[in-house]
């Protein structure tokens, strides 16, 4: 297995899966980096790729119309966390923002093809789909938790 597939092995997000479903995975990773002070990607602008943080911390943000300062919905710090979920759920819009607050760096995987590699797999599909809701349902409830607690 490369370094790559078995770096995503420790990937919670794609635990379980055979070497050969981390290796197509792998294949997608391009590492990119964030700098300080960076917006990787603005709310309700275009998803196109999901992201798994390496090294550094990103704070996923919103902006309230009724608030002038940023609310920071969830903190993405430890290593092999993903983010930018949209990128694999129509219509690939991103429901928050995304601020580097350290340098950092991360994979990005073009969504359109990850999702055309699990549509040739149907078991890798369903796991990664699974686990998508999983993260979505948690990101769900910590905001609502941020945005009761804002208010």
């Amino acid at each position: 297995m490369t370094t790559r597939a078995t770096q995503l092995s420790e990937v919670e997000f794609f635990e379980g899966l055979t070497n050969a479903q981390l290796e197509g995975i792998a294949d997608l990773c391009e590492e990119v980096s964030g700098q300080e002070g960076e917006i990787l990607f603005f709310e309700a602008h275009k998803a196109d790729s999901i992201y798994v943080l390496l090294e550094g911390e990103i704070h996923i943000f919103t902006q309230l119309s009724s608030r002038p300062e940023r609310i920071t919905m969830s903190v993405i710090d430890e290593p092999y966390q993903i983010f930018s979920w949209s990128g694999l759920v129509a219509p690939f819009y991103h429901t928050a923002s995304a601020l580097c607050k350290t340098d950092s760096r991360m994979w990005k995987i073009n969504g359109q093809d990850l999702i055309q590699l699990l549509e040739i797999d149907p078991s890798l599909g369903s796991m990664v789909f699974k686990r998508l809701t999983e993260v979505i349902s948690t990101r769900l409830r910590h905001t609502r938790v941020v945005l009761t607690e804002a208010s």
